[in-house]
């Protein structure tokens, strides 16, 4: 799963570290969910929604099942 975090954080002018306060993370949270190194949970997925007042679908893009476990 790919997101677009930083865009739209660097849209509302926001640093990692007010992002991360807003949303009660660490800065290194959103460094690494910007990096696509972490998969945040549902709950921070919907912090993250409501934060930039969007539908999950505009900021997470679902790349499909990459897992080749059965």
């Amino acid at each position: 799963m790919r997101n677009k975090v930083k865009q739209f954080r660097v849209r509302q002018d926001l640093t990692q570290e007010q992002l991360a306060d807003a949303l009660g993370v660490s800065r290194q949270t959103i460094i690494a969910i910007e990096s696509n190194k972490y998969l945040p949970s549902l709950g921070l997925v919907f912090k993250i929604a409501r934060q930039f007042d969007l539908p999950i679908e505009d900021i997470f893009i679902y790349d499909g099942d990459n897992s080749h476990d059965n």
